[in-house]
């Protein structure tokens, strides 16, 4: 990043990290969502869906599906020109939920995904995140086929969503759309409570 005042480089501006948490039900788009804007190759760790899930991991209504995240997904983006995000995508199914409380460990806040087709599977992590985590966290609609079904203001009804958590669309798709959602975890973090690097560097909403 550029000096302001010497047209020169700033070596002495310090990078932040932070963790931040995509989470959802089964086949909601959190892998998709990761491998479209990490700016390495992504860690899947992806298993096959073999007849044993049958009756126990209920499909997408377009039932293409053929694999399932097992433990995590894992990605990173340089959301500004010093704010590195590491991403981690959690598993969606029920048997693999133990896995939630490690994966948020340290996390600077968390994208509960949803897709409206099956909105019943956001259920599990909006109470994971509301009842037994203190982590901050946004609410984004994934916009399966680029459209949004229903009314941003009936999905937050249907989810019975406390008014001060954000409700926001993505398309898991696309990268732009996912760094804006991205973006909107990290100010509503920042809202709640103000976050300071080592050596006194502030970051502020304003920022980003």
């Amino acid at each position: 990043m550029t000096n302001p005042s010497s047209g020169e480089p700033d070596d002495d501006l310090l990078t932040i990290s932070a963790k931040i948490v995509i989470a959802g039900g089964f086949g909601v788009g959190k892998t998709t969502m990761v491998n479209a804007v990490s700016e390495v190759p992504p860690i899947n760790t992806e298993a096959w869906m073999t007849e044993a899930g049958q009756g126990v991991d209920e499909l997408p209504p377009d039932g293409a599906k053929s694999t399932t995240t097992v433990a995590m997904d894992f990605g990173k983006i340089t959301l500004h020109s010093d704010l590195l995000l590491y991403l981690f995508g959690t598993p969606g199914q029920a048997r693999f939920w133990f896995l939630w409380d490690d994966l948020s460990r340290g996390a600077l806040g968390a994208i509960v995904l949803v897709d409206t087709r099956r909105i019943d599977q956001s259920f599990a992590a909006l109470n994971y995140f509301e009842n037994d985590s203190d982590l901050p966290f946004i609410v984004a609609v994934n916009l399966f086929d680029g459209v949004l079904t229903h009314d941003l203001d009936e999905v937050r009804e249907a989810l019975a969503l406390s008014p001060d958590i954000p409700l926001i669309t993505c398309d898991a798709r696309d990268g732009a759309s996912v760094s804006a959602a991205l973006q909107a975890v990290v100010r509503h973090t920042l809202a709640l409570s103000q976050v300071s690097a080592p050596g006194g560097q502030q970051l502020t909403p304003a920022r980003l």
